[in-house]
């Protein structure tokens, strides 16, 4: 196989039916969410109790692992590791894919979704407005004590840090703007006619430095917002969310490759695989807004001023992006996945890490919904934008090269 070849087994292709109408089924996940929550309290409830704990105090939700392990499997299995150096011979996309996510996209979020959720909206989201928040794992205060912002208060016999709703949200914005995309991007990438191989190399390449990045740069931010910073669960995040099923894809694939051979794999076993990530997503937003449906009934706005910033945010990297790109004269079949995986989050594993280490009922939580819920609309017209564009970088993808 050549440097060229995808690193990853299956080709990219357009949107599916799942893909396609992506944001309506979180709609409509949310409203099913909301009714259970209400209609079927004792339920919503059960579920919750399901889970593993830590000196009394729920640190990971059963139901909430096994889903969000079906969400991130199908897209580690698909990974061809041994490819990866072969295809990053080319290293100015790589280098400035990588600035982007490491670098910018993280600082980024960070301060525009304070500005935004911390003084421009703050008098909508609510001055005292409050939330209950998981704490810290090994941490024991007593009530009354503080902790960055929070206040250690007693709820339903637990442990709990009281924080400012929007500080809630602002931790689960910092969540995903330092959750590089491993998934969808790939389809981004190749509705914009880019250069595939590009993309699916940075695919392998955001998984790993995922393990080493994201705990430390998540922590340093939260506890610059005077945030809980729950190490041990944050690294724990990283060992259940990325590492486990990365490991698991990796073996089960070699396994699969020697037992069945590369076309049952390709054409059978990947093929079953592919609605499952969505399927399991969905799920959990069920379950999440089973609990937050209150927040959302009290104050239906409360998603509109969780998305501006993320809107903002993923226009502003895509922006910087596809310019840096431009002065660093990449082709457009490289600045277009460039700019696109940098404006793209891995909301899968936000979701999974802000369920852990601040609880499935937190606002930060719900901040990574929003995610999910503005990725498709926003990341299409950035799409529109890219083939709109293509003079700008000489000939157009669709062009053929002068013999």
């Amino acid at each position: 196989m050549t440097s060229t070849e995808a690193c990853i087994t299956k080709e990219p292709k357009g949107l599916g039916f799942f893909e396609k109408y992506l944001t309506l089924w979180v709609l409509l996940c949310i409203g099913a969410g909301i009714g259970l929550g209400k209609l079927a309290p004792s339920v919503a409830g059960y579920l919750d109790s399901l889970s593993v704990n830590v000196n009394g105090a729920p640190v990971v939700s059963i139901p909430i692992a096994i889903c969000l392990f079906f969400m991130m499997y199908p897209i580690m299995v698909k990974i061809d590791f041994t490819e990866v150096l072969q295809a990053g011979k080319n290293m100015k996309p790589l280098g400035l894919t990588l600035f982007l996510n490491w670098a910018i996209k993280p600082f980024t979020m960070y301060a525009i979704s304070a500005f935004f959720l911390g003084t421009l909206f703050i008098n909508f989201i609510g001055m005292e407005a409050v939330d209950l928040v998981k704490m810290p794992l090994g941490l024991d205060l007593n009530v009354g004590q503080t902790y960055g912002e929070g206040t250690v208060v007693l709820h339903n016999g637990i442990k709990m840090l009281q924080v400012p709703l929007w500080r809630s949200y602002l931790a689960g914005t910092i969540l995903l703007g330092i959750a590089p995309c491993t998934a969808m991007v790939l389809v981004w990438g190749f509705l914009a006619r880019g250069n595939d191989s590009h993309t699916l190399m940075m695919v392998a390449v955001n998984s790993l430095t995922m393990l080493f990045l994201y705990g430390p740069l998540g922590g340093f931010l939260l506890g610059v917002g005077k945030l809980p910073v729950p190490w041990q669960a944050l690294l724990l995040s990283i060992g259940v969310y990325v590492a486990l099923p990365l490991l698991a894809g990796y073996v089960s694939r070699k396994l699969i490759l020697k037992a069945k051979g590369e076309e049952w794999f390709k054409e059978k076993f990947l093929h079953l695989l592919s609605p499952i990530t969505i399927v399991a997503l969905l799920v959990t937003l069920v379950l999440l807004f089973s609990f937050k449906g209150d927040v959302i009934l009290d104050n239906p706005l409360t998603i509109l001023w969780i998305s501006v910033p993320l809107f903002i945010q993923t226009v502003l990297i895509f922006a910087i992006g596809y310019v840096l790109a431009k002065l660093l004269k990449l082709k457009y079949s490289d600045a277009a996945p460039t700019a696109m995986i940098g404006a793209s989050n891995h909301f899968e594993v936000a979701i999974a890490t802000a369920t852990m280490l601040f609880g499935l009922s937190s606002g930060a939580s719900l901040a990574t919904v929003v995610g999910v819920l503005i990725e498709v609309p926003v990341m299409l017209m950035l799409v529109r934008i890219c083939l709109k564009t293509e003079g700008w970088f000489g000939r157009k993808a669709s062009e053929p090269e002068a013999q």
